[in-house]
């Protein structure tokens, strides 16, 4: 629902209903209705109604907190759980980027603009603040965000933006490695602890490679991490002393790095990015055989012939 006494909310609800009305993704969250008409105040009434995402947002998981109704067990996301959740994402703003007519910026991808379904698959929701790429119809509504300086939120958006760069699929690229430094670190690029010209960024490049263990997130080294109803798996002592863990947990690391470079020349690409985190995916899971954190029928023991 739309608070249309903010100026810029119905130029926000004309810009997304542009931006989703021809997308379809199955990592894009799924639009069912738009709502336009007068409120019982007599006011202007506007809504987006989305599909209903079980498990509510990425920054949910990620920083969880105990409220006074909620269950004294806090929701948490295995390693393998955040990795897909990394990967659908991914495949999402390469959609966004390379697979539409005409490409689109998302402008704010954040952990609470990631919402997960039933089954923990990640979803990129509100498109307030998209550019489509070479649409003359909205580049009034781009031109005026980035004018009142709406290009992102703090911490997420591209240092670029605040020198008033134009928009770029770039933009989102930083957006995004922003996000899976935090997605394993647990920590917010807005963390207190980041000042003094110590950044998110800065934190992890400092550790790599060789205390990459110090600076990931304690939930993960814990006995148990437990996602909702999805089975277990942790990175603990004994599947850290294993290089391959090592080895991934670094080229992700690396992979958010640069994709949070302080140089947009320097971003990857997503189509890259998604190509390099699946291959990372399949060599964590090929021992195994999980996927999505659940193992599969080909660990099952046999029942016997």
């Amino acid at each position: 629902v739309l608070n249309l006494l903010n100026h810029r909310a119905s130029r926000s609800f004309l810009v997304e209903c542009e931006a989703l009305k021809s997308i379809r993704h199955r990592n894009l969250v799924k639009v069912l209705t738009a709502i336009s008409g007068i409120d019982y105040q007599g006011n202007d009434f506007k809504a987006l109604v989305y599909e209903f995402m079980e498990n509510g947002s990425l920054e949910d998981w990620l920083h969880s907190s105990v409220g006074m109704n909620e269950p004294e067990t806090m929701r948490n996301l295995n390693f393998i759980q955040r990795v897909n959740v990394a990967v659908d994402v991914a495949h999402a703003l390469e959609y966004l980027h390379h697979r539409c007519e005409t490409p689109i910026i998302h402008c704010d991808l954040k952990p609470s603009n990631i919402l997960l379904d039933e089954e923990m698959v990640g979803h990129i929701s509100d498109f307030g603040l998209a550019k489509i790429l070479s649409g003359d119809e909205l580049n009034y509504s781009a031109n005026e965000s980035s004018s009142l300086g709406l290009r992102g939120t703090i911490g997420y958006a591209p240092p670029e933006y605040g020198m008033g760069s134009e928009l770029s699929t770039n933009g989102d690229v930083y957006s995004y490695g922003i996000l899976l430094l935090e997605m394993l670190t647990g920590k917010r690029p807005t963390n207190e602890r980041f000042k003094e010209g110590l950044s998110l960024h800065n934190f992890v490049k400092a550790a790599l490679p060789n205390r990459v263990v110090e600076i990931i997130d304690p939930i993960l080294l814990q006995e148990s991490v437990r996602g909702g109803t999805v089975g277990d798996i942790t990175l603990n002592e004994n599947n850290l002393g294993n290089d391959k863990y090592l080895q991934c947990l670094n080229s992700i690391f690396k992979i958010g790095l640069t994709c949070s470079a302080e140089s947009p020349s320097e971003r990857m690409d997503m189509s890259d990015v998604v190509t390099k985190l699946c291959s990372i995916r399949d060599k964590l899971l090929r021992p195994t055989r999980l996927y999505r954190g659940i193992r599969t029928a080909y660990d099952a023991k046999p029942t016997g012939i």
